[in-house]
């Protein structure tokens, strides 16, 4: 007769080594679970909780002694004259920057994918703009456009197309434009990398075909090559509007988000919210605002390319 307890703990016996390996992953999987809720999960928690109290700087460590308001600091950033312009600021901010990086980015791709002598160090030059610190890029452009001294009047002085100096970072009227044009520049690198690897990963017997039915440049590029990288320009527009509706270091550096809230974008009043005025729940309700909208995108993005895959 055979022993059936025998052979079930023999399989048990084999099974504890795989067992024991399964609580091993979990030790690994530990310092990275244990960084998100750390890094990530507490301070967004503790943002909320912050949004809903009235906290001042003497009782930012003291939670007991913070009054519950709700949503009133919602209510008070809503009727917040600066939140409307910033908010105003950041569209216009946000989608000047894509509009001119993926234009200039698909000419300069199309352009850079063609053979020609120099063509890929001539390539690299562009990437030493996006290896470069924002703090230095920054500094380095707000000497640049600096109304006495900088370089950029100097060479349109020279030119003839100015007469007098123009402040570009502290005219009201100026100072958003500025700090457009300097992340343009920033961004345009990300772009055209991104652009030139999906423009020489499309397949060439689509536009040999197109050549032979006589389609013309205008007509490969509208009919053949735009289709084809839908993917990628849908990847490349959420990405950069990620990227760029939650930019405060560049605006911070270059303009500080004057003159008069000219050039404040939603990141910097925030800050300034909480780190000059004190406002420590109305700062947080901004930033709980901004991260729901990234979250949104980072939402779509996801679901985009889940789709582009499948």
């Amino acid at each position: 007769m055979v022993d059936k307890t025998s052979d079930v703990r023999a399989i048990d016996k084999k099974r504890e080594p795989r067992k024991r390996i399964a609580h091993l992953d979990y030790l690994f999987v530990a310092p990275a679970a244990l960084f998100l809720l750390l890094f990530m999960v507490y301070p967004v928690l503790f943002n909320i909780s912050l949004s809903l109290r009235d906290v001042t700087a003497a009782t930012l460590l003291d939670t007991s002694q913070n009054t519950f308001v709700g949503l009133s600091n919602y209510a008070k950033v809503f009727q917040n004259p600066a939140f409307a312009t910033t908010v105003i600021n950041t569209l216009v901010f946000t989608f000047f920057s894509l509009v001119f990086q993926l234009g200039l980015g698909m000419a300069l791709a199309i352009f850079y994918t063609r053979s020609f002598p120099g063509a890929r160090y001539m390539r690299g030059l562009y990437l030493v703009a996006w290896t470069i610190p924002i703090v230095v890029s920054g500094s380095v452009f707000r000497w640049l456009l600096e109304g006495d001294a900088g370089v950029i009047n100097y060479l349109l002085r020279t030119l003839g197309l100015i007469h007098q100096s123009i402040f570009w970072i502290s005219n009201p009227n100026t100072a958003l434009v500025s700090v457009i044009f300097v992340n343009i520049w920033l961004g345009l690198p990300f772009n055209l990398t991104l652009l030139i690897a999906a423009l020489q990963g499309l397949p060439q017997e689509v536009y040999e075909a197109a050549s032979i039915d006589g389609a013309s440049g205008w007509q490969k590029y509208r009919f053949v090559t735009l289709p084809m990288l839908r993917p990628a320009l849908l990847s490349i527009v959420v990405l950069g509007l990620i990227y760029t509706f939650k930019v405060f270091d560049l605006v911070f550096i270059v303009t500080g988000g004057g003159p008069l809230n000219a050039s404040d974008v939603v990141s910097t009043l925030a800050y300034k919210m909480v780190f000059r005025d004190f406002l420590f729940g109305q700062g947080a309700a901004i930033l709980n605002l901004l991260f729901v909208v990234l979250f949104v995108l980072s939402l779509f993005y996801i679901r985009t390319t889940q789709r582009e895959e499948v």
